[in-house]
């Protein structure tokens, strides 16, 4: 910061050059290294998001560089055909686009959906995938995380918002007396 005040401050030198279109530019000394300065500190900064942001392919950097600025959106496409395939109960598959369509996971609506169909997939009558749920509870804190309020508008689903989701989760995984009841068979998937 010192040297860019000094720069601008001192007596200016002006030197010329000519352009093949046959007039002269002139241009003070302190304006080139201002502009070299700035360049570089831009330059440095864009370094160091890249080791922050750790993008694997050319395409991710620009999809980086969306959510940093905030206009990051999903692909609506992929999240349509993922809800229609979880409406039809083909949750592996739904999860491929949700994931497709929010791949930075930074939707909440998707994140729900995609934490939704782990629980479904996991559950069972008698007994309950603890893998998909796990996976699903971390889902389900990352969509708190995202949207703490968050709630579905979905006339489907009986679970309407993460916490909801969370709970349920946990109480899957969670290994209880209760687990040895009989009448747990009953028991309706939300």
């Amino acid at each position: 910061m010192v040297i860019l005040l000094k720069l601008l401050t001192s007596k200016p030198v002006s030197f010329s050059f000519n352009l093949r279109l046959g007039f002269i530019i002139t241009m003070q000394m302190r304006i080139i290294q201002t502009a070299g300065i700035l360049l570089s500190i831009v330059y440095a900064f864009f370094i160091v998001w890249l080791y922050w942001t750790e993008p694997k392919t050319v395409a991710e950097i620009s999809t980086k560089a969306t959510v940093t600025v905030g206009a990051y959106e999903i692909n609506q496409a992929k999240f349509d055909e993922g809800l229609r395939l979880f409406r039809a109960e083909n949750y592996r598959a739904a999860r491929e686009n949700f994931n497709q369509a929010d791949s930075e996971k930074r939707d909440a609506k998707t994140q729900f959906y995609t934490a939704y169909s782990f629980y479904r997939e996991g559950w069972g009558r008698t007994w309950n995938d603890d893998s998909l749920f796990r996976q699903g509870l971390e889902t389900a804190n990352r969509t708190i995380a995202l949207d703490p309020n968050f709630k579905s508008n979905d006339a489907d689903l009986k679970l309407k918002t993460a916490v909801e989701l969370k709970t349920e989760l946990e109480q899957g995984i969670e290994r209880s007396w209760d687990d040895l009841n009989p009448l747990k068979i009953l028991r309706e998937r939300k």
